[in-house]
């Protein structure tokens, strides 16, 4: 396949960015003209529409500020320069976490002190009018919500945030526009143009075909997975829900608006995206629509586009799917995808451990997963703003009641030190990392004590793994559920408000205290990143080894040639063997350690 020359790339560039770019195409051109080939090279005019996206992409370049330039230049350098032991993520939302993008800037000092050097903002740009699944319904790609403030704000953000060494990570939603985007109201006004960038159908026959085997998000909110739009005439196909229109990728026009957008904001100063639904982005029929090869092609080629216009930008995958499908997302040592995945299966396996007292479901997990290829790392967390979906435990578990089991007990069953609220009938839960760890039911101080051990066991396998770890908002702080969203009729419908509260600013200013729970998780949490930052063995990409630790409720998990990581998953003490399981060369005296409940060791040679 003749790749095509970047003269159309070139043209439009001034004279002292020739040289960058064109050694960057000929590094990932033919990665992005073969993808996009893939997917619509058999359509008419294809030659030509992609000489006008290497156009666009060079006006895109053009327009980049020289201070983001630099940093460019610095992390082609660098690439694998986001999976240090050093990287600490941290996520929020915009209006809870500061009130505005002025109020974050306040807070920065706060990140800096949890070591954090990733921030992750949920959306902020203009969601739709009204009810728009907790910003994920966009309304706009280019202007942000104006109650968070402007569009100088959000640049005055991204200095600030750059030049304390953090780089903004903002959600772009892949999948769906919201029902009053532009996009949408065009094609409801008549433009047939407009029309194509959705999939829309004339009655029920083909949605009625392909529904048989999709799955659905929302089953008990918005059952389905196609809305009769009225003003169209049609069904569209609507995944999320009903206000939430699934765009159509194999309309080639959409990946280059989509692609310009995220262009766009990268030249504001975003430096990471995390991109929303991605294992939805291709309809098959007589498939589940989810993890489909063109999919694969799109972030590819997106990637691509990346890597030659913006090589300082992470993409960050959003695929909440099974153990098998995550690695897919970061591609491979010959075909680079996205620079970060969610390692969600990670996530529940941790949780599953804590509840049943047995790491086997969390070993099975870590066993699972492949080495990164090069350059890549896994984002690893414990909590986020969305729920814990049992169902990605399926293979491992094996069982749909013991998937049952654990979610009861952080429903806080069977006496339970576990406050979670239940969502999508008990499938999924939801809750604070605190009030899922027994702070909400803790009388004692010896069962607070516990708590802050649980907690701290599960922040150490994700700061251990081997990824970028996440903190969630206010866990830091051992933050606790919060209620108070059944009182609004556009929220009680979603228990996931239940972990979305403002910082509490009282908390925030007893982080230093370390006599209440605030104060005390906030010092294990911050001593915890030092020590992480201290250990050469835990970047992303040092070799990791599970060592059998004989007792069901231990994990034993070795990174690198020095590192590790003793872990009890339980209420009772254990005591290891080191020669016995295989860790003999981590000298302890007499060569036995004691795990006391839910307690954490790590040990280095």
């Amino acid at each position: 396949m003749q790749i095509p020359a970047p003269d159309r790339l070139l043209a439009v560039l001034p004279s002292h960015l020739h040289a960058d770019a064109r050694s960057r195409y000929a590094e990932h051109g033919a990665t992005l003209y073969r993808r996009l080939a893939q997917l619509y090279g058999g359509s008419a005019g294809f030659d030509a529409w992609y000489e006008d996206l290497l156009a666009l992409a060079g006006q895109l370049l053009g327009a980049r500020p020289a201070s983001l330039l630099a940093i460019d230049a610095q992390r082609a350098a660098q690439p694998d320069w986001f999976a240090s032991e050093h990287m600490l993520g941290y996520s929020a939302y915009v209006a809870q976490f500061g009130s505005s993008f002025k109020g974050v800037a306040e807070r920065i000092g706060h990140l800096q002190e949890a070591g954090v050097s990733y921030l992750h903002l949920l959306p902020f740009l203009r969601p739709r009018a009204g009810e728009n699944d907790g910003g994920f319904a966009l309304a706009s790609f280019d202007d942000v919500d104006p109650a968070l403030g402007t569009n100088e704000d959000l640049d005055a953000l991204c200095t600030a945030l750059r030049e304390a060494g953090i780089s903004l990570c903002a959600d772009l939603v892949l999948n769906h526009v919201a029902d009053d985007h532009p996009w949408a109201v065009g094609a409801v006004q008549g433009d047939a143009r407009l029309r194509e960038f959705f999939h829309v159908f004339p009655d029920r026959s083909m949605p009625d075909r392909y529904e048989p085997t999709l799955g659905q998000v929302f089953p008990q909110a918005a059952p389905g997975n196609f809305t009769y739009v009225e003003a169209l005439d049609g069904w569209v196909w609507t995944t999320f829900y009903p206000f939430q229109w699934d765009l159509n990728y194999a309309n080639r026009a959409v990946f280059a608006e989509v692609a310009a957008a995220l262009l766009r904001l990268a030249n504001r100063g975003v430096e990471a995206f995390r991109l929303d639904s991605t294992a939805f982005l291709w309809k098959r029929e007589g498939s589940s629509c989810m993890n489909l090869p063109e999919a694969h092609a799109i972030l590819q080629a997106l990637r691509a586009l990346v890597s030659i216009v913006a090589p300082g930008v992470l993409l960050k995958a959003e695929a909440i799917v099974p153990t098998r499908d995550l690695p897919a997302y970061l591609g491979s040592a010959d075909t680079a995808e996205c620079h970060l995945a969610y390692h969600s299966t990670l996530m529940a396996a941790g949780w599953a451990a804590l509840a049943e007292q047995d790491t086997s479901l969390l070993r099975e997990v870590i066993a699972n997963t492949p080495p990164l290829p090069p350059a890549a790392s896994w984002v690893t967390y414990i909590r986020c703003h969305d729920d814990i979906g049992w169902k990605i435990l399926a293979e491992e578990a094996r069982s749909q009641e013991r998937l049952n089991g654990i979610a009861d007990f952080f429903h806080g069953r069977h006496g339970s030190f576990a406050r979670g609220v239940a969502f999508q009938s008990g499938r999924a839960t939801n809750g604070t990392a605190a009030s899922l760890a027994g702070f909400e039911t803790a009388s004692t101080p010896e069962q607070a004590a516990d708590c802050l051990r649980r907690l701290v066991l599960l922040h150490g396998l994700a700061f251990s793994f081997g990824g970028l770890p996440l903190l969630y908002m206010g866990d830091e702080l051992g933050t606790l559920n919060e209620h108070g969203y059944l009182a609004d009729p556009g929220r009680a419908h979603d228990t996931r408000w239940v972990q979305r509260a403002a910082l509490d600013p009282a908390r925030l200013a007893q982080r230093h205290d370390a006599s209440g729970a605030a104060g005390a998780v906030f010092g294990a949490l911050r001593t915890l990143a030092a020590r992480r930052q201290s250990q050469p063995d835990l970047a992303a990409g040092q070799p990791r080894t599970l060592l059998h630790a004989v007792d069901p409720a231990v994990l034993a998990l070795a990174r690198g040639e020095r590192f590790l990581n003793l872990s009890n998953f339980s209420a009772r003490s254990i005591e290891l063997d080191l020669a016995a399981i295989g860790a003999g060369q981590w000298a302890v005296d007499g060569g036995r350690v004691v795990l006391g409940p839910w307690a954490m060791l790590w040990l280095e040679r």
